[in-house]
């Protein structure tokens, strides 16, 4: 999908998005200025013992990644940038094991002149491409057609209590749907897939497994805080989002009067959606339900991945840049249109 680039001034130089500077060739060493977000800042330790930042940068069109070593005069001004701020940054085009990762040349915060620059800002901020009012109003819907009473009103219950955080909380810090809305996005997803595929296991509670995908994740409205980007809160630190999210559905569903058996069931689903525990699961799944909803939350988040890489394509570029969740690069040239037969067709051509 098309990205709408947008470019600005910056005195008589032109301000650059993500999505632009990437476009530019990366071998000849291209100086670009920007305005991006700061979203992460990490210090790291060399082989050598030296000291180094590991920096992430990003705007609604994409995002890159730079380092800033010790010995190099931006790094003690990297001390003093907020991270999750909007900074001006100055660079120059280069690639590292494959991927874009610029030289720095200048960071600094934003000038009052720019704070106040609100169109700027909103650029900044990556947003689902789906209107997240739309499917605020097509996840009610699907609540809706929980049969069991006590199990809707748990879930509606829930939501409720954390509505306004659940509908712009992303859905991750990086892996996949970690931007605004990103977790509303996830969850509606999930159930499109969860209520197609339901039919081809009639094994599986509708009820449950429906109630099972739109709280799986619900802890993370709690796990994550940030005005621009995603950081942990205390809470997602000390508890994380699978101890969050069970224990405000077991409230609600106690105040729903819940039966317990149910309660623990859906309760079992929230603790093991994450599939294993080095994942981060409290138990493995062990209900049909808890392994149905598992699965869906893999093949959404592997898929929101995959449409994240398309959706930031390089049209110079045949594969994105390594996706560590799924442990490799993507294809992301599409198929061609020209050879309208069919595989049939081309073996009986072949023969």
């Amino acid at each position: 999908m098309a990205i709408a680039l947008i470019s600005v001034m910056e005195g008589n130089t032109q301000l650059l998005t993500v999505a632009e500077i990437k476009q530019l060739d990366h071998s000849r060493g291209l100086k670009f200025k920007g305005i991006f977000l700061l979203k992460r800042k990490t210090r790291k330790t060399a082989r050598n013992g030296s000291f180094f930042w590991g920096l992430e940068f990003g705007d609604k069109s994409g995002n890159f990644r730079s380092t800033c070593f010790g010995s190099h005069p931006l790094y003690p001004r990297i001390e003093e940038v907020e991270e999750d701020s909007p900074v001006f940054v100055g660079g120059v085009t280069g690639v590292y094991q494959g991927n874009f990762s610029p030289d720095l040349f200048e960071i600094r915060p934003l000038r009052e002149d720019e704070s106040r620059d609100t169109s700027l800002l909103q650029d900044l901020v990556e947003t689902c491409l789906e209107d997240p009012d739309e499917l605020w109003v097509e996840l009610q819907e699907m609540v809706h057609r929980i049969g069991r009473g006590a199990l809707r009103e748990t879930v509606e219950r829930t939501l409720q209590e954390i509505e306004i955080k659940f509908r712009c909380a992303p859905a991750a810090m990086k892996m996949h749907h970690a931007y605004r809305h990103g977790l509303l996005e996830h969850t509606v997803h999930m159930a499109r897939a969860a209520i197609a595929l339901l039919p081809l296991y009639p094994e599986v509670d509708p009820d449950l497994a429906l109630a099972g995908v739109v709280l799986h994740d619900i802890g993370k409205a709690i796990e994550y805080e940030g005005e621009f980007s995603p950081n942990k809160s205390k809470a997602g630190i000390l508890q994380g989002h699978v101890v969050l999210g069970y224990r405000l559905a077991r409230k609600a569903g106690i105040l729903a009067k819940l039966s317990p058996e149910l309660l623990e069931r859906l309760e079992h689903i929230i603790l093991s959606h994450q599939g294993e525990l080095e994942w981060g699961a409290a138990s493995l799944a062990a209900t049909p339900e808890a392994v149905f909803v598992s699965m869906i939350d893999n093949l959404d988040a592997r898929m929101g991945m995959v449409h994240y890489a398309l959706r930031h394509r390089s049209e110079d570029q045949v594969f994105s840049e390594y996706i560590g969740g799924l442990k490799t690069s993507l294809l992301t040239e599409p198929i061609s249109k020209e050879d309208g037969k069919t595989l049939g067709q081309q073996e009986d051509l072949d023969l």
